[in-house]
């Protein structure tokens, strides 16, 4: 784009092939728009844009027409792009093209011959979804080295994350700006107590514990819970290695944990099957302030669900699976509304990561209609025929 100067003098058309190199080949298409059809009597849309965009198996660029108020796209690969603001081109009388040095107008006569005309920038490379996907602010950024993140093989030791665990960083960072958004929802002037009932290998747990006491500086301690012995002793010696006193491991049983008194949040990550129930039902008890779940596989109520009008629905065995997982979660939402919590059902990373991307976060002390919601509820499971297991134990 340097050829081009910034200035209402017209080029050659000669120079529009040069201006697409220098556009690919560095990547400076931040937006582009085509408009006014060379020929009107084809069906084809008043107007095409294009954005670069960021797809988990590379960089793509959207063309997107509309047709009949009905908008189709197309994602064209990046050394497909010359070619496509080629045909664009052909097609259409002008084109707005906008590049991180200038905006460009292409401009076609009569008889097709091209003519460039440079204006200031108005479109900045920190602007797009492209850019988006480059810059995107984590809690944790990446290039910046934690030792947790290293010592899990997350990161490399410089800082770098490894690209084989880039979906289980964008998890992390996910998880704690879910947890960031609660923070003013914990008691002040107290050490707060976290239970995270089934932690697994505890990624999530040790970012929890870096988010709270490290970055915030809260003075917190953190159980980790979970029924294999060998992962427990790792995640202990992980957490002694990097010295962090008040994180700790045990192992044991979500619906027989005893020896606290009281909580402040309790998380629960793919817990499966009645398992996030009886980890809520703690919660609960504890009359904690957040509660965190990501529940698991979802087997209770898909043997219960029996309307006879949800046949067609029901009689299929993926999608009975799929509405058994949603109602499960509904009941789940509704009956912690019942017990004094404000609700909300969020997206915790996108579903093209894993199926299991519901994640319920509720906090305590907002008022609530428990009476609408108890009506809402007894509706609900009688129009579906189901007696949920949290519902008997919540009795």
């Amino acid at each position: 784009m340097n050829d081009i100067k910034t200035s209402a003098s017209r080029t050659r058309s000669a120079e529009w092939e040069d201006f697409l190199d220098e556009l690919v080949s560095e990547g400076k298409l931040l937006q582009a728009s085509f408009s006014g059809p060379r020929d009107k009597s084809l069906e084809r849309s008043r107007k095409l844009t294009v954005r670069p965009i960021k797809l988990k198996n590379g960089l793509f660029y959207q063309f997107e027409s509309q047709l009949n108020n009905k908008a189709y796209h197309d994602n064209v690969p990046a050394e497909r792009l010359k070619e496509q603001l080629q045909a664009a081109m052909s097609q259409y009388k002008q084109a707005l093209i906008k590049t991180p040095d200038a905006d460009v107008q292409v401009l076609a006569n009569k008889k097709g011959a091209l003519s460039l005309l440079a204006n200031k920038p108005t479109a900045k490379a920190t602007e797009g979804p492209l850019a988006h996907n480059r810059s995107k602010s984590y809690v944790i950024p990446d290039g910046e080295p934690v030792a947790f993140l290293i010592a899990l093989g997350v990161m490399t030791q410089d800082g770098k994350v490894v690209k084989a665990k880039y979906d289980k960083f964008r998890q992390i960072n996910r998880f704690l700006e879910m947890v960031s958004d609660v923070i003013p929802e914990l008691p002040k002037g107290k050490e707060l107590t976290i239970v995270d009932f089934g932690c697994g290998k505890s990624y999530l747990t040790f970012a929890l514990y870096y988010l709270l006491a490290i970055k915030e500086q809260l003075p917190v301690r953190i159980i980790g819970l979970d029924l294999k012995e060998d992962v427990i002793a790792d995640c202990a010696k992980l957490a002694e290695r990097l010295q962090w006193d008040k994180l700790a491991f045990s192992v044991g049983d979500i619906s027989k944990y005893e020896g606290l008194d009281s909580v402040d949040m309790v998380v629960t990550l793919h817990a499966c099957d009645t398992a996030t129930d009886a980890a809520l039902l703690k919660a609960i008890g504890w009359n904690a302030s957040v509660i965190l779940s990501v529940p698991c596989c979802q087997h209770e109520l898909f043997r219960q669900l029996s309307q006879p009008l949800l046949k067609p629905l029901l009689k299929h065995g993926i999608l009975k699976e799929r509405f058994a997982a949603l109602v499960t979660d509904a009941v789940r939402a509704n009956l912690l509304e019942v017990a004094g919590y404000r609700t909300q059902l969020l997206e915790f990373i996108d579903m093209e990561h894993t199926p299991k991307n519901i994640l319920i976060r509720a906090v305590k002390g907002r008022k609530t209609d428990s009476a609408e919601s108890i009506q809402e509820y007894r509706a609900f499971k009688e129009l579906l025929g189901i007696t949920p297991f949290m519902e008997e134990l919540l009795k």
